[in-house]
């Protein structure tokens, strides 16, 4: 039982099992939670997401692995964790905003090329670190990686397009 529970949080309630992208399809279905975080919440509702992902599939991870080969494509939590972060510097600025669906457009596709091209040191914990920390570690920091990007396009919209 507790096997199968696992898996079914490992997988974000048996996303994972997508036929083909399901690191994709794992991000696009964090998109509404974050948003309802960060509408609701800001930057707390933000971190606690997160947070409760990672530490939900870390633990449902080191299960998952122990059946699996090294960060096999089921495990999708992992996106909900670092998807999620993408957003924590803007997530005040979506706080009581639904209008932020630009924010969570741009978010997802910079989380996306972060988590596929794996630039260092993201890279570098996906192939270093093969436990289940590690699974979850190299998709916050792409989720790092694209807060701050995300972070100067806003910034750089604020004061040349729209300022």
């Amino acid at each position: 039982m507790y096997k199968k529970f696992c898996f079914i949080l490992a997988s974000y309630l048996g996303l994972g099992y997508a036929p083909k992208a399901s690191g994709t399809v794992g991000s696009l279905f964090t998109l509404p939670l974050a948003a309802v975080a960060a509408y609701y919440y800001g930057t707390t509702g933000i971190l606690a997401l997160s947070a409760a992902a990672f530490v939900i599939g870390w633990i449902a991870s080191i299960e998952v692995l122990k059946y699996t080969a090294h960060d096999p494509s089921l495990i999708v939590i992992d996106e909900v964790a670092g998807q999620s972060l993408s957003f924590v510097l803007l997530a005040e600025a979506m706080r009581g905003n639904w209008h932020c669906l630009t924010v969570l457009g741009v978010g997802f596709v910079l989380f996306r090329v972060f988590d596929i091209l794996k630039p260092w040191p993201v890279g570098w914990a996906d192939k270093k670190l093969c436990n289940a920390f590690g699974v979850m570690f190299d998709d916050i920091l792409a989720g790092s990686y694209a807060a701050a990007v995300l972070w100067l396009i806003n910034w750089w919209c604020n004061l040349f397009i729209i300022g």
